[in-house]
């Protein structure tokens, strides 16, 4: 089993997808197609069930992954220690992120991280908090910006980013609209625009609203910020959403939530059980993100 075999694997049981994962590694889908092919006769067990849009792990394929990731760390590891004793920084980062994140501005930090270490390949991915913490907990990913679940996260640091209260977002012809402030239990009845189940804002929502006796209808479920501003906007039902939203281009209003409004915390996921890479120290203590 060849180190390329095992980098080659992991790329596409991390993309469910040939194409996507050739693209990342910079190499020709053939080429690593065969690869997979070879491995998988060296093995004596096909590791992935395919189809003309994505690829699924099999059995085989979910044993091994666990253990190809360990060997890959492993490799990274001994790469860094060498390149720290040239005074060098090489390798990958690799980031989740959520939308609209608070607390630090990403796209400048990634500027400035390419700047100072311009041997490390940056990676970026944006999705919902779940999925960024099983990419974190698998190594997928070496660290996510997060919206903090309300529940635990076995397997996972969270070290705080930002928190803020949540607002009430309405459209401008609304009644709460010319409100300075509304009590939660005042929301009853109302139509509602939110996330889509397992969405950590979701979550925060419905533990309010269920705290404050407000049993709600979401009417609207959408899986990005400015469709649910759109959404609001004409009038088609309020949300819930971090107070930051009021400085953004829409003619949505927002409303304070009274005391004790509901909070909307931010952090950084990075794998508890695992050390994290030179590149994800450098990274973080560049923004003085103590884990």
């Amino acid at each position: 089993m060849e180190l390329r075999q095992i980098e080659y694997f992991v790329a596409v049981a991390e993309e469910r997808h040939f194409t996507r994962a050739a693209a990342r590694l910079h190499v020709a889908q053939s080429g690593l197609s065969a690869s997979v092919r070879a491995l998988e006769r060296e093995l004596g067990a096909p590791l992935f069930v395919r189809s003309t849009r994505r690829v699924e792990l099999t059995e085989a394929g979910r044993a091994l992954l666990a253990e190809a990731r360990r060997t890959l760390h492993t490799v990274t590891a001994a790469r860094e220690a060498v390149a720290a004793v040239q005074g060098l920084l090489r390798g990958s980062l690799s980031i989740g992120t959520i939308q609209c994140l608070g607390g630090i501005d990403l796209a400048a930090a990634l500027g400035r991280f390419r700047t100072a270490h311009p041997g490390v390949e940056i990676q970026l991915r944006q999705e919902s908090t779940p999925d960024l913490l099983d990419q974190v907990r698998a190594g997928a990913v070496d660290l996510a910006f997060v919206t903090t679940p309300p529940s635990g996260t076995p397997g996972v640091t969270l070290t705080p980013l930002e928190e803020q209260p949540m607002v009430v977002a309405c459209g401008p012809g609304h009644p709460l609209a010319g409100e300075d402030t509304v009590d939660l239990a005042k929301l009853a009845g109302e139509t509602f625009v939110d996330f889509a189940p397992g969405w950590v804002t979701r979550d925060v929502t419905d533990h309010a609203l269920h705290a404050a006796g407000v049993d709600r209808c979401v009417s609207l479920t959408v899986n990005d910020v400015h469709s649910l501003l759109d959404l609001v906007a004409q009038d088609l039902g309020i949300a819930l959403v971090p107070d930051s939203f009021r400085h953004k281009q829409t003619s949505a209003r927002f409303v304070s939530v009274a005391a004790p409004a509901p909070r909307w915390r931010t952090a950084v996921a990075t794998v508890a059980d695992r050390h994290p890479s030179a590149a994800t120290r450098a990274f973080l203590a560049a923004e003085s993100i103590t884990p």
